[in-house]
C-alpha cells in the first residue's frame, strides 16, 4: 500500500475529488495547509506599508491505495492540477506498512 500526498491549488480540489470518485477511488483526507516552494509568497501594500507573505494557501489531499493504483492516481491528479505555472504543487508517495479499520479490526488492503 502507498499513500499519495498531493499539495494542490485550492481551485483544483473539486475537479480532483470528482475525478477520484469517477475512478472508484474512495477514502480521501483533505486538509487546508499553508506553504511555499518556488512561488515564495507575495508582497502587498496596506496603507503604505509593505506586507510580505511567505506562505500561500494550498490544499493537501491524502489517498491510500494499493500499489497497482498509484500511477493511476498520480496521472489523475497531474492531469487536473497541472497549469504549467509555478505553484501547481507537488505529489509525494509514502510506503504504508499496515492499515487497521478501527471499527472492525480488519487489517491491510481490506481495511481501505
Amino acid at each position: 500500500m502507498k499513500r499519495v500526498e498531493a499539495i494542490i491549488r485550492p481551485s483544483k480540489l473539486e475537479d480532483i475529488k470528482d475525478a477520484l470518485k469517477s475512478s472508484n477511488i474512495n477514502g480521501v483526507t483533505i486538509s487546508q495547509v499553508m506553504g511555499c516552494g518556488q512561488q515564495r509568497g507575495w508582497k502587498e501594500y496596506h496603507r503604505g506599508t509593505e506586507i510580505t507573505t511567505n506562505v500561500l494557501p494550498k490544499i493537501e489531499v491524502k489517498i491510500v491505495v494499493e500499489d497497482d493504483k498509484v500511477e493511476e492516481v498520480i496521472q489523475l491528479i497531474t492531469s487536473i492540477a497541472r497549469t504549467g505555472e509555478v505553484g501547481d504543487g507537488k505529489i509525494f508517495i509514502v510506503d504504508i506498512e499496515d492499515c487497521i479499520r478501527i471499527r472492525t479490526g480488519e487489517r491491510g488492503s481490506s481495511a481501505l
